[in-house]
């Protein structure tokens, strides 16, 4: 298929919302754009070795990877679709901004390789050197989430690490980040990196979550809505029997000690709230810390298109959908984690929903027997999310376990009395007047490490919760990754060149 010079779709980000909303859009007969940042497809949660270089690679269960069937079926039916000539994989591309030019939604993109190879793994057509812009009628938006971190005393220090970043290695790259590993923070997500560090040899010394699991008794009725979730819960208990993994509940990392890197981790119980018990710190020897604290989603886009936004039980700011996944934008559709957090399977459905509002919207034909399927089953993940979520939160006073000159922001090198100052000294009130005085979020990450636990931090010294007007600015981005001088040049003189 020769690139079109308006697709009826572009859809951004290729992980499970976004191949969902790729391939069914495609096979209801829209012609479709695929714009992915990585070098093939699967996100983040079906992230996996180079597919030309598999020969170690045959259990990709063992690394964490879920749901691999149904993937693996995903990107069979994305390849016929690209054979077809009804989609255009355009890899290695990444969207750091979008226009409105009349009707047509304009796709800024750059290049996230060096390469004009093709992704021939996929069968799936590369931009390489070719145009930047790409031109659609309508848009889906699943760029998917991150890590949420918050500082503690040493998380500087080289060995700690976010959770989803050490799993990240095993899956891509089948590399533990360390041979003794405590791995803490909240939800689930806990058990699965601590099984696959098992699982590929590393000695686990403790699971700690900061939150009782009696909490997930308070929504028995939300906990049964993800059977599949439940049975993931017997296979992690399992591998934590079969390697000796103590997990540890009401419990946090107060501090972390090396010189170097990590070689000491202070455990310290905590209670209801979050606040460490005293004479209950006990240090154990570790030269990897995984930390996890939820996912934040990847907003800037959805934010810069002016989508409504909300705060969502996570305390997290999500974008707004209705029942059949459109944003308040014409035109403009939301799948995935940018939504809420609720997992791969709950993706699935919201992208292939998307998918079918854009084909509806573009005049073919309706299936609302399908659609209403999809709902019933985002609404029974979100139900089980929302457990999920009240079962794991980010415990209410974390705030007490950071010292004065703890860092908050690492790239501005801003701590906790300076954030703490700005606020009592200089009467700022909310995170962005507290990111522009102090300077926390204004580095080269932008606030996408720090912005959460800045947000909080301010919440905690003003006592007043941070709604959406307060989080939007900590997100809201005029480029929304970095690019280069020439991609800006080539929209000043309206030439495309590198």
């Amino acid at each position: 298929m020769a690139e079109a010079s308006v697709y009826e779709l572009a859809v951004i980000g290729a992980g499970p919302a976004g191949l969902s909303a790729a391939v069914v859009a495609a096979e209801r007969g829209l012609t479709v754009a695929l714009v992915d940042a990585g070098a093939q497809t699967g996100g983040q949660y079906w992230r996996h070795p180079d597919e030309q270089h598999l020969d170690a690679f045959t259990h990709p269960e063992s690394t964490g990877h879920h749901h691999w069937a149904h993937y693996r079926e995903l990107r069979a039916r994305l390849r016929h679709a690209v054979g077809g000539g009804r989609l255009v994989h355009l890899s290695g591309r990444q969207v750091w901004r979008i226009d409105r030019d009349d009707t047509v939604l304009v796709l800024r993109t750059t290049s996230t390789t060096d390469t004009d190879e093709t992704d021939a793994s996929n069968a799936a057509r590369s931009t390489g050197r070719g145009e930047r812009d790409v031109r659609a009628e309508r848009v889906v938006l699943a760029t998917g989430a991150y890590d949420r971190q918050l500082p503690l005393p040493g998380w500087t220090i080289p060995g700690v690490m976010a959770a989803g970043g050490v799993q990240a290695l095993l899956k891509a790259n089948q590399v533990a980040a360390g041979r003794r590993a405590v791995v803490a923070g909240t939800g689930p997500f806990l058990l699965s990196v601590a099984a696959g560090l098992a699982d590929a040899g590393v000695d686990v010394v403790a699971v700690c979550d900061a939150n009782a699991l009696s909490r997930w008794a308070a929504t028995p009725l939300r906990a049964i809505q993800e059977p599949g979730k439940l049975l993931e819960g017997v296979g992690y208990a399992t591998t934590f029997l079969k390697h000796r993994i103590p997990l540890r509940t009401r419990t946090v990392v107060a501090a972390v000690a090396g010189a170097g890197r990590v070689s000491r981790v202070t455990l310290a119980r905590v209670d209801a709230r979050g606040r460490i018990r005293p004479d209950t710190a006990r240090v154990v020897e570790a030269d990897l810390v995984a930390l996890g604290w939820g996912f934040t989603p990847q907003l800037e886009l959805a934010i810069g298109l002016g989508a409504e936004t909300r705060v969502d039980v996570d305390s997290s700011l999500v974008a707004v959908a209705d029942a059949d996944q459109r944003s308040s934008v014409p035109g403009v559709y939301l799948a995935g984690e940018v939504t809420g957090i609720g997992g791969a399977v709950q993706s699935c459905a919201e992208g292939e929903l998307a998918a079918l509002s854009a084909a509806t919207d573009a005049g073919r034909a309706d299936d609302p027997r399908r659609r209403a399927r999809l709902r019933r089953r985002i609404s029974r993940g979100r139900r089980f999310a929302v457990g999920m979520h009240r079962a794991s939160p980010v415990p209410a006073d974390w705030p007490t376990w950071l010292a004065g000159d703890t860092t908050v922001c690492r790239c501005e090198e801003v701590d906790t009395d300076a954030v703490r100052a700005t606020v009592h000294a200089l009467a700022a009130d909310d995170p962005r007047d507290v990111r522009v005085t102090a300077r926390p979020g204004m580095g080269l990450c932008q606030g996408r490490v720090c912005g959460f636990a800045l947000s909080c931090l301010v919440s905690a010294e003003t006592g007043r919760p941070a709604e959406p007007a307060d989080l939007e600015p900590l997100a809201k981005r005029p480029l929304a990754t970095p690019l280069t001088v020439a991609d800006l040049a080539a929209l000043a003189d309206g030439k495309d060149r590198r």
